[in-house]
């Protein structure tokens, strides 16, 4: 059975069908009602008319979290590296941090769900940041493989992969290589094939042996946790030659 959705009038653009912009908690599906309460801390434009489905309500990066982490990237990278490429972009919340950052002379960005993607270039556009991105609809790796191949030396990759869903908060120590429906390795290793600044948004219970063994003798890899309200939301963990601190 669907589920019930009233809508008051907008006085703007109208969501396309599958991206909501719920005004009232009495609109909104019991299972995200505690993602609703805290919209305004996702994205703090919210009202202004943000579009979400109702499963990206799931795994956007809230907004404080969104910007520090784009701070972290435009400030502990070379100056030469000028694009950075989001390869999960969800509703846009990591994305649109990037280009309001104004450090990027490109940013790329992709999303291989057409709706959430509709939601994600609606959002841009909200934040006035609409005309500093590239959107790409489809699977990142075949993407990056064929098509953003030449970016490679120039460029940074930034992945907030799907964890598996709410159930990942069950677990003492987060198994990153059975994550779904991507493993650590996975993801990893063909984003490493383009540049070796490679930035990860993993589960903040994430089993941090696991990154130890992907990143090899001799290597370095910081792991930041990433707070809001004393609490830890997430980690990032930083493959490459970041300056992050």
């Amino acid at each position: 059975m669907g589920r019930k959705r009233s809508r008051k009038e907008h006085s703007f653009e109208k969501p396309p069908e599958g991206c909501y912009h719920y005004e009232d908690i009495a609109e909104v599906p019991w299972d995200i009602q505690k993602y609703y309460h805290q919209r305004h801390s996702i994205f703090s434009k919210y009202d202004a008319g943000i579009w979400m489905t109702d499963d990206t309500w799931f795994g956007v990066t809230p907004e404080p979290v969104a910007s520090k982490i784009a701070q972290h990237l435009a400030d502990g990278i070379p100056a030469e590296t000028a694009i950075i490429i989001d390869a999960f972009a969800g509703a846009g919340g990591n994305t649109i941090a990037f280009a309001r950052s104004g450090r990027w002379k490109r940013v790329y960005a992709i999303e291989k769900d057409p709706k959430v993607l509709a939601c994600a270039k609606h959002n841009a556009e909200v934040y006035g940041v609409q005309d500093k991105i590239s959107w790409y609809e489809g699977d990142c790796f075949e993407i990056l493989k064929k098509q953003l191949a030449d970016l490679g030396e120039f460029s940074v990759i930034f992945a907030s992969p799907p964890w598996g869903g709410p159930g990942y908060r069950s677990d003492a120590i987060f198994n990153l290589l059975s994550m779904e429906p991507y493993t650590l390795t996975n993801i990893l290793r063909p984003f490493q094939q383009l540049t070796k600044e490679v930035a990860l948004y993993l589960p903040r219970t994430s089993d941090l042996r696991q990154l130890a063994i992907v990143t090899g003798d001799n290597q370095e890899t910081k792991v930041i946790h990433y707070c809001m309200e004393g609490a830890s939301k997430a980690i990032c963990a930083y493959f490459g030659a970041f300056n992050v601190n």
